[in-house]
C-alpha cells in the first residue's frame, strides 16, 4: 500500500496524465490510495456525499483511460477499482497479476507480487488482457497474518 501520498503528489499525478485538478479527482484518488483493497462505485458513492454518481463514474472512466486505476471484478460480478502500479500508462494496464476474492469480507485484493504465467493462445486470437482470480479466505478474515501486504505498488 503506497502510504504517504499527498495532495502535491496527486496533483503530479493528474498533471502527468494531462488532466485537471479538481477538487473531486483529488478526493477520489486519496480515497483509493488510502484504501487496501480495490473499491466499487458505489461503496465510494457511500463515504463521497458531495460527488454525485455521474461525475464519480466519469472520474473512475478516465482514470482507468489515463492507466491510473485497474477494472477487476469481484464474485459477483461488481465492477471495482484499484490503484495501478507506476509502470501502467494510457496504452496499457500492466495488471496481469493475481486478484484475490475474499469470501468473508469480500474484499478484492490484488496481488501485485504473483504475476501470470505466459499463455500461449491458439493462431488468430489476439489478446487485450488477462485476469486470474482466486477466492478464499484474506489474512484478517482467516486470522493469519500475511507474508507481504497486499496490493503493494511500486
Amino acid at each position: 500500500m503506497a502510504q504517504g501520498k499527498n495532495t502535491y503528489q496527486f496533483e503530479d499525478l493528474l498533471e502527468k496524465h494531462q488532466l485537471k485538478k479538481t477538487g473531486a479527482r483529488l478526493r477520489v484518488l486519496s480515497m483509493m490510495y488510502a484504501k487496501n483493497t480495490a473499491t466499487s462505485q458505489p461503496d465510494l458513492e457511500s463515504v463521497m456525499h458531495d460527488i454525485d454518481r455521474v461525475t464519480l463514474y466519469r472520474i473512475l472512466n478516465v482514470f482507468e483511460e489515463k492507466g491510473i486505476i485497474h477494472k477487476v471484478f469481484d464474485l459477483n460480478g461488481t465492477a471495482n477499482y484499484a490503484v495501478c502500479s507506476s509502470g501502467c500508462h494510457e496504452h496499457h494496464h500492466h495488471d496481469e497479476h493475481l486478484h484475490f476474492n475474499c469470501t468473508a469480507c469480500k474484499g478484492v485484493f490484488c496481488l501485485n507480487e504473483l504475476s501470470l504465467p505466459a499463455i500461449n493462445l491458439p493462431t488468430g486470437f489476439q489478446p487485450t488482457g488477462f485476469t486470474l482470480y482466486a477466492s478464499g479466505l484474506c489474512p484478517k478474515c482467516s486470522g493469519a497474518s500475511p507474508k507481504s501486504s497486499p496490493k503493494e505498488r511500486t
